[in-house]
């Protein structure tokens, strides 16, 4: 059996209860003046747990509930750090060797471990008073009255579209793609840099399709990469990543971590003056994000490609000033292309829906708004549930507001819980780890 672990759901309310089932089996005899007191904890904490876990489960959780929860982590992680110091002053117990010097040991231990336990005892005291507290709280926030779910409410980044890159092709991407394609690689003698804007607002697969473009002409580019830009841009590692992605130089590369972003931006214009390059930047929110960030990619006469993305029309205009340059702006998906999109990834293309299926498929598929993300996020939930009218019922109630009628991020976010929080406790804590770490082609 997996030992429990730390999760960003739990905090350290797993490890900690089975830490104090391991304290309490030990029959050890420094144990005996506060056994009483952590089998009155662990009781106090088991319950908290269970609520817990169904609070981290709530489809629209709100303030007090998210208040709560955090105060139940932090209170798990400091009582795992008290029981962690007291067991290690309780040591090994040492030798049972006969003598003089072996009795000052005992005698000396008796009296360090008998300082232990009455400091534990008070910590405990403390712990049990904060419990208290808290549970208080719970009771003045009428938290049992909040209406439970099976779905969650963590907010999962849109740009999760990646990932999904070979599944979204299955629907109209080829056509797109292809004709992209071919206007990246047009009037190659004009020798200019040019640049193609992909916009359209969250989960309609613009970096997909941007991806899918790259992958079938970088093949004639000296150097690419891909780079995400975000709402809080940091230009200067923006900049270093795509030094690191396009130079295999280590002479060219070394003390990079040390400079600063004009140094940075100076290098990189150094790296690519001679070259033909090929870049994606992906998610610009901005107009000065792209300005920091243009600057370093040099007009070099090589017929050099640049691809954004952008959720703002505006942002893909100051990314395309030139004539030349060109603004796609990407549409929901049809119903016809969406009805193929959800059933082939549920029942395959040679399988159909059941009957008793298709209307509420049909509901969950309006509320999908059309968007490649929204659907493969529900198909992927669905594909392992029972194909039982009830269970893809629950599903449909759970999804929220329709998104052809709010092309917000907010419905789309919602959507994206729904497999998030389908997860086990120690598979979201993975993904939210695997978070931090930037996409490289």
């Amino acid at each position: 059996m997996m030992a429990p672990v730390v999760t960003a759901a739990l905090g350290a309310l797993g490890p900690l209860l089975a830490k104090l089932a391991n304290l309490l089996a030990n029959e050890c005899e420094r144990l005996k003046m506060v056994r009483r007191e952590i089998r009155s904890l662990k009781a106090e904490l088991a319950g908290m747990h269970g609520a817990l876990t169904k609070y981290t489960r709530l489809e629209n959780p709100n303030e007090q509930v998210k208040i709560w929860v955090s105060l139940v982590r932090e209170l798990s992680y400091d009582t795992e750090d008290c029981f962690d110091k007291f067991i290690h002053q309780l040591g090994d117990g040492g030798g049972d060797d006969g003598g003089f010097k072996e009795i000052f040991r005992k005698m000396a231990r008796r009296l360090k471990t008998l300082g232990a336990r009455h400091g534990i005892a008070s910590q405990i005291d403390d712990l049990k008073l904060r419990i208290k507290q808290v549970k208080e709280l719970k009771t003045s926030y009428k938290l049992d009255d909040v209406a439970s779910s099976t779905t969650g409410h963590a907010t999962v980044d849109p740009r999760l579209a990646a990932l999904f890159a070979e599944e979204a092709h299955l629907v109209r991407i080829d056509g797109p793609r292809d004709d992209l394609a071919k206007w990246m690689m047009e009037e190659e003698n004009k020798q200019r840099r040019r640049v193609l804007s992909i916009v359209g607002f969250g989960g309609l697969g613009k970096t997909t399709l941007a991806n899918e473009v790259y992958r079938k002409i970088q093949g004639h580019f000296d150097c690419h990469a891909l780079v995400s830009v975000s709402q809080k841009p940091d230009t200067k590692k923006i900049i270093k990543d795509l030094i690191s992605y396009m130079s295999c130089n280590a002479e060219f590369t070394k003390d990079l971590e040390s400079w600063d972003e004009q140094k940075s931006i100076g290098k990189l214009r150094e790296l690519l003056q001679d070259k033909r390059y090929l870049v994606i930047i992906d998610d610009i929110w901005s107009t000065l994000a792209w300005k920091a960030i243009n600057c370093a990619f040099p007009e070099n006469d090589s017929s050099s490609r640049i691809i954004t993305t952008t959720r703002i029309l505006e942002v893909a205009r100051s990314c395309c000033p030139d004539r030349a340059d060109r603004i796609y702006e990407m549409t929901p998906l049809s119903d016809i292309h969406s009805e193929r999109l959800f059933f082939n990834r549920i029942f395959g293309p040679d399988d159909r829906c059941p009957d008793m299926l298709i209307e509420v498929s049909n509901t969950i598929l309006k509320k999908c708004g059309g968007l490649p993300l929204a659907i493969i996020s529900i198909t992927g939930l669905l594909a392992n549930r029972p194909r039982v009218k009830e269970e893809w019922e629950k599903v449909k109630r759970s999804i929220g507001s329709d998104l052809n009628g709010n092309q917000s991020l907010e419905g789309m976010k919602n959507i994206l819980s729904l497999s998030y929080n389908d997860l086990p406790p120690n598979l979201k804590t993975v993904l939210l780890h695997l978070r931090n770490f930037p996409r490289i082609m």
